[in-house]
């Protein structure tokens, strides 16, 4: 007896010595290789496939210094666990690249020779909030390739989402140092103003470039093309159109060749610009009227294409809940859209994983492409939208949501042709009005041959978008200010379609993938179809309410017509009546609606209850479960012994 007691205690002690050295070496291995289990449902914390296609594109070495202070003082918690991460991520980089990327992490404490490194490539300090003294602290990023240096100025945990974005772009510009030629033509002022000196004494600041051609000149040389021009340079690879307000024939036919000799096009139009305000802003009453459309319209005919820049889309399911006032509620706005997964091509690179863009009143494409071109829809609306007059779809939400009528049709928002072009201009370059002296003298020259071309050479693409606003700063990024320094956020994915579109069409589509998941957003899309379906029940109670109103006030002036001379401020006994009838109708009907919305936060109060017991009760009911199944396998074995 005396030596199975001895016997076990030496079991127990080498397999528990066993068990920790397993442990151990697990630990030893996890620490070497690093290797992190992603469970997000979108994999947010694993490398994509663009990533690994840039890192293999790879030709030389590239350094990746990370630069974090860490000294005596404090540091917030939230920016350690935060640096952590970032440095989890750099691992994966050295992992994935094949030994191509190597990491170095550098201390830049004051007066050290890792500072003046990271004042070198540009890593800007930033302000302590832990320190009372006021002491800055560096936390940044410089990618090198031999000569070539890109820095990330300041990591902030607001943009850990694009971090990985960041992070690849820089890669891919250090090996590919040349940047392509995007040309931009535009009618509204995305390139801002220089100050005026009598406007600064008033106050006022000049404008700023629009964000996001601040974020396509990190990847591109971004040339500003006049609306007037005549023909677009060679060297230009990307053309982007945004609202060519009244544009010429000369520059559409500028436009046209530039397809013809296989140029790619971006074109964003409107039917109702919200940044293009009237021209006549000294009268008070037009300070708050939207601008018009704007189209090309010669192109698009001989693409087969139409787009209607006179009204925009409304649809009901995709209105935006916004105040409009200041001492207002939130109220849906239909031509106002909030684009879901579920309006984007689920098939096609550019959209396959955003799920989130704010479309403001724009416009919609039509028509069936040309012969020799493919047409690709890339964003739609819902079949319960319609199209509404502008003037209406921007001060009339309530009344378009009472007299709704769904077309049943899904309108085109955004759509990519590719194929053989055909010119819009055959007849060749469009004539210019002339003076009588001009027209003498061109008499008097030889006819020059007309160089049109017909068709289009190579393989141009054009993408076409219906709204312009999507573009602007208040629409698509959030301004913040982290510690001195100037963080954009962005809102949607506004931003970040329109940069893959030009990455794209500039032939690396690598960065599309990444960037798309830095904007996830996950709409609780059954509630919203609840919330939609009830307002629908609302309107029509509402709108059988206000007939009732009007048919009530119509028998009260009949009434009132045949009163007797002297009676005119004597309600006589039949409209009494009549009053209180109409009265009882609305008390019933705001009876009715109280019901019906306390049913309608009822369901939607259950419904997300029942989500949140499943996310708290599932996962400690399968271990639950899991433990009982193995204390039963484990007695069953113990009672076989």
């Amino acid at each position: 007896m005396k030596k199975k007691q001895i016997e076990t205690i030496l079991y127990s002690v080498v397999g528990v010595g066993a068990m920790a050295l397993i442990v151990i070496v697990l630990n030893l291995m996890a620490g070497v290789f690093k290797t992190r289990i992603d469970l997000t449902a979108d994999k947010a914390y694993t490398l994509s496939a663009g990533t690994r296609a840039i890192l293999k594109k790879l030709e030389g070495p590239v350094e990746i210094r990370f630069y974090f202070t860490q000294g005596d003082k404090e540091i917030d918690p939230g920016l350690k666990s935060y640096a952590q991460r970032v440095e989890d991520l750099l691992s994966e980089y050295k992992q994935a690249s094949g030994g191509k990327v190597t990491i170095k992490k550098l201390n830049p404490t004051p007066d050290s020779d890792a500072e003046d490194r990271a004042n070198l490539d540009g890593i800007e300090p930033q302000m302590n909030p832990m320190s009372l003294s006021g002491e800055k602290f560096y936390f940044g990023l410089a990618i090198s390739q031999l000569d070539e240096t890109v820095a990330i100025p300041g990591l902030a945990p607001q943009r850990e989402r694009m971090l990985e974005y960041d992070l690849s772009r820089a890669v891919s510009r250090v090996g590919n140092p040349t940047k392509p030629v995007v040309g931009v033509m535009t009618a509204l002022p995305m390139f801002g103003a220089p100050m005026n000196p009598m406007m600064a004494r008033m106050g006022q600041q000049g404008q700023e470039k629009w964000v996001v051609l601040q974020e396509l000149e990190k990847d591109f040389t971004v040339r500003q093309i006049q609306m007037d021009t005549d023909k677009i340079e060679d060297d230009i690879k990307v053309l982007v159109v945004i609202f060519p307000k009244d544009i010429s024939d000369k520059a559409q036919y500028a436009i046209d060749q530039f397809v013809m000799r296989g140029g790619k096009l971006l074109a964003f139009l409107d039917a109702m610009s919200l940044i293009d305000k009237p021209q006549n802003m000294n009268n008070p009453m037009m300070m708050n009227m939207p601008g018009g459309g704007a189209s090309l319209e010669k192109l698009l005919k001989a693409w087969g294409i139409t787009f209607d820049s006179t009204k925009p889309a409304a649809d009901i399911n995709l209105a935006t809940q916004l105040m409009r006032g200041p001492n207002t509620r939130p109220e849906p706005v239909p031509g106002f859209l909030s684009i879901s997964k579920e309006q984007l091509n689920k098939e096609d690179t550019l959209t396959v994983q955003l799920d989130h863009l704010m479309i403001p009143f724009g416009g919609v494409f039509s028509g069936d492409a040309a012969q020799g071109l493919t047409q690709t829809v890339l964003m739609k609306t819902t079949k319960d939208s319609q199209l509404v007059e502008s003037f209406q779809a921007y001060f009339s939400s309530e009344q378009i949501r009472k007299d709704f009528k769904p077309s049943g049709k899904e309108y085109t928002l955004a759509l990519r042709l590719t194929g053989k072009f055909k010119t819009a201009f055959p007849d060749g370059k469009p004539a210019e009005t002339k003076s009588d002296d001009e027209k003498k003298d061109d008499k008097a020259k030889e006819e020059k041959k007309d160089d049109t071309l017909k068709e289009s050479k190579d393989s141009p693409v054009v993408i076409l978008v219906g709204d312009t606003d999507m573009l602007a700063d208040q629409f698509a990024v959030r301004v913040q200010n982290f510690l001195g320094m100037k963080i954009l956020q962005p809102m949607n994915g506004n931003l970040n379609l329109a940069q893959s579109m030009v990455e794209q069409l500039s032939g690396d589509s690598n960065l599309i993938a990444v960037r798309s998941r830095a904007t996830q957003n996950r709409p609780f899309t059954r509630v919203q179809a609840m919330q939609a379906q009830a307002e629908r029940q609302y309107q029509d109670r509402i709108k059988k309410l206000e007939e009732d109103l009007k048919e009530t006030q119509n028998k009260i002036n009949e009434l009132q017509s045949k009163k007797e001379k002297g009676q005119k401020y004597i309600l006589s006994k039949e409209q009494q009546e009549e009053i209180a009838k109409f009265r009882e109708k609305e008390r019933s009907a705001k009876a009715e609606l109280k019901d019906l919305r306390k049913q309608l936060r009822k369901e939607i109060d259950s419904l997300e209850n029942r989500v949140k017991w499943v996310n708290i009760l599932a996962m400690p009911f399968v271990v639950a479960i899991f433990g009982v199944v193995m204390a039963v396998v484990k007695s069953q074995r113990t009672r076989a012994r």
